[in-house]
């Protein structure tokens, strides 16, 4: 029996929480502080410069092709930081805020001198309040959901996916994010994904990758999503700190011992340490900390 409300949602960021360790998906997917009845969060400089550099792109897709490049990105870049500007997008100092916000410029000059596939013509996946997302398994009650950056409608009426990439690190090869996003493409429209490719703004490479074929990209999605939903119902049963655990070990607040680097940060917000700082409420009534590195 499907049920949106029911159903378990699973994404790649969260499926890549689960795998980096169970932990990490508990607190940072499942857990609500007591307290203020919502999830947390950690921000970090290198997600706000993702999210400020995307925002300016993907905005694109609302103005014709041939208007695109007529905005002023910069200009559009400045309205966009001023949302994660200081502590609420993880900054520390002026002087980290200011390397990463020149990042985002040079990224953005790239893009203007060269805007590759942006003045072409895209297509838009559905979506209303939520991201794209459809039935991953409707006998399992499992939700996929993601939201593709940028999506290429080619001249022989095929698609090309393109992810926007603001960091420096290459996307690994078992990264489930291709296999996602063609799931998704295939389950919400009805043309032929025929290219995939990672584009890195900073370098302004862009990598074309081989399309995983659709039943296995289903097979690896489901293999991981199956084990997220088992997860799941078992910790109703046994409970969260039973099933969600971390291969290292439990953390030990006092001794701080266990825990990995992953899950850490977020023990580190339950323990109250004193390298955790409230910064806000962000989207989807989110606690936002900063966990700070301690000397």
């Amino acid at each position: 029996m499907t049920d949106k409300y029911t159903a378990v949602w699973v994404s790649h960021s969260s499926m890549g929480d689960f795998l980096k360790c169970p932990r990490l998906y508990y607190l940072h997917n499942m857990y609500k502080d007591k307290k203020t009845g919502h999830k947390i969060t950690i921000v970090n400089p290198h997600m706000s410069l993702g999210v400020a550099v995307h925002e300016v792109l993907e905005a694109l897709a609302d103005y014709p092709a041939n208007e695109r490049m007529k905005r002023d990105l910069l200009l559009d870049f400045e309205e966009a930081w001023k949302k994660v500007s200081g502590k609420k997008g993880g900054f520390t100092s002026d002087e980290e805020e200011h390397e990463f916000k020149q990042r985002g410029i040079v990224m953005l000059e790239n893009v203007r001198q060269d805007p590759k596939f942006l003045v072409n013509k895209r297509i838009k996946l559905p979506r209303e309040t939520m991201n794209p997302n459809f039935f991953l398994s409707e006998d399992h009650n499992i939700i996929l959901n993601g939201l593709v950056d940028w999506i290429e409608y080619l001249p022989d009426d095929t698609l090309h996916i393109i992810d926007f990439k603001t960091g420096k690190k290459e996307e690994q090869e078992t990264s489930l994010q291709l296999p996602i996003y063609l799931l998704l493409c295939n389950a919400l429209q009805k043309r032929k994904v025929s290219r995939a490719s990672y584009w890195y703004l900073e370098s302004g490479n862009v990598v074309e990758k081989e399309l995983p074929d659709a039943d296995t990209a289903y097979r690896d999605v489901m293999e991981v999503a199956m084990k997220v939903k088992e997860a799941r119902r078992i910790a109703k049963r046994e409970g969260e700190d039973k099933v969600f655990v971390c291969p290292r070990g439990a953390y030990d607040s006092n001794t701080k011992e266990g825990g990995c680097f992953n899950c850490i940060p977020y023990e580190k917000i339950l323990a109250g340490d004193e390298s955790v700082e409230f910064v806000g409420i962000g989207g989807f009534n989110q606690d936002m900390y900063i966990v700070k590195k301690m000397l």
